[in-house]
């Protein structure tokens, strides 16, 4: 293993005691020196930015892709916004969680820490950069980013900015640590850091997810990919579902919670998929379908068994129609990747069938899969949308960077 990763895993493992021990003044007065940071010295991280904007156009990469990579004044101005939204949340740490008396005397608490050292090994979203590490340090856990070549310029200022914010505090910079060589072995070997990192967190395609499931000897929190549904019911209100499929494929269809699929119930299906298509023909989506599909609409693109298991992030949809809520149900659990799944009914059994028997994070009745979001649930900034059920689920935000111990208190009890 390279000295470079071994010694970036040291100095974080060596910090993070300088954060755990910080009170939640400490931590909030550094994440608002952060956020100040992050806005001051926005010409510099927007110049950094357009750097791997150039090189990302250069070597061919999709709009939808670009979208994701790029900054803008609004959406450092957001970062920011976010960073400081954290200040507002309850600490997380030290928090009592059960207690009890026991017969002998003992008295158990259960009590929140951090969980130690993260990493986050993420592609080409810069604003995970910022995230990730506002929400390690609020938790009270020491942080090592390592994101991807295309992103390079973007990150590296960003953690520049985050890391001279800290100096000016009793919290070490090195609770933020950056890797900046961005080759697969720097990745490869984060992965195996057990003596140094506690919990590894990927972020960003199938791909990347995949291979850091695969190797990684450090313990995942696996926040996954994107194949969401969304299930037109027999009994929708068509406006109601062409303005939700609109929304979630369309108003960012680049992010993991954006509609990739289209159920129709085989009665009002000829109607709604009219109606949807004229709404997604605003943004000029692609639709992909089978005979069925080609028998309302004309020239759709003929789909195929493997796109029923892709996450497109693009303007396009495949769909289907199904028979009833049953093939819907089945269909969805599949191909679905248990992140968000939609239902559009005015069926009350309907959505509790669905919301029941749908394996997924997020299970959304009447209402856009664009709502799978730290800040939407309420939760502040979150470091990625977990579709794993051991410690944590959905949205990942402070609670669930914490683990806990047990602080036992006697007066001389011995067994």
């Amino acid at each position: 293993m390279s000295s470079y990763v071994t010694e970036i895993g040291k100095r974080a493992a060596a910090a993070k005691s300088s954060l755990a021990n910080a009170s939640s003044a400490e931590k909030d007065k550094a994440l608002r020196l952060i956020a100040k940071a992050l806005v001051e010295n926005m010409d510099t991280i927007l110049k950094a930015n357009e750097t791997d904007i150039e090189a990302a156009k250069a070597n061919g990469m999709s709009e939808s892709l670009i979208d994701r990579l790029k900054l803008t004044p609004d959406r450092i101005k957001g970062i920011a916004d976010a960073v400081l939204e954290i200040t507002n949340l309850p600490d997380p740490v030290g928090k009592v969680l059960s207690g009890s008396a026991r017969p002998n005397g003992l008295r158990i608490t259960k009590v929140s820490v951090p969980l130690g050292v993260i990493a986050v090994i993420y592609e080409a979203r810069p604003n995970v950069t910022a995230d990730a590490a506002a929400l390690c340090l609020k938790s009270g856990n020491a942080v090592i980013l390592r994101g991807g070549k295309e992103a390079i310029n973007s990150n590296s200022a960003i953690v520049k900015v985050m890391r001279s914010s800290l100096e000016s505090t009793d919290i070490s910079p090195d609770c933020i640590c950056f890797i900046e060589d961005t080759k697969r072995e720097t990745a490869t070997e984060l992965m195996k850091l057990n003596e140094y990192v506690d919990v590894l967190i990927p972020r960003g395609g199938a791909g990347l997810i995949k291979s850091v499931v695969e190797n990684s000897t450090v313990p995942v929190i696996e926040t996954g990919t994107g194949n969401c549904h969304i299930y037109v019911d027999k009994s929708a209100d068509i406006d109601m579902a062409a303005e939700i499929v609109f929304n979630a494929k369309t108003s960012r269809p680049s992010v993991c919670n954006a509609a990739e699929k289209l159920l129709l119930h085989k009665d009002i299906a000829e109607i709604a998929l009219i109606a949807i298509k004229n709404k997604l023909d605003e943004k000029k989506v692609e639709i992909r379908g089978d005979e069925l599909v080609s028998a309302i609409i004309p020239d759709v693109v003929p789909v195929t068994e493997e796109d029923w298991g892709t996450e497109y992030l693009d303007y396009i949809i495949a769909v289907k129609i199904v028979e009833d809520i049953d093939e819907a149900i089945n269909h969805i659990n599949t191909y679905g990747t248990k992140h968000s799944e939609a239902i559009i009914t005015e069926s009350f059994a309907a959505a509790e069938k669905f919301s029941a028997e749908v394996d997924a994070a997020a299970v959304y009745v009447n209402a856009s899969t664009r709502f799978t979001d730290g800040g939407e649930f309420g939760f502040g900034a979150e470091i990625g949308i977990s579709t794993q059920k051991l410690h944590a689920r959905g949205p990942v935000g402070l609670p669930e960077l914490t683990s806990y111990k047990y602080v036992i208190r006697g007066d001389g009890q011995i067994r």
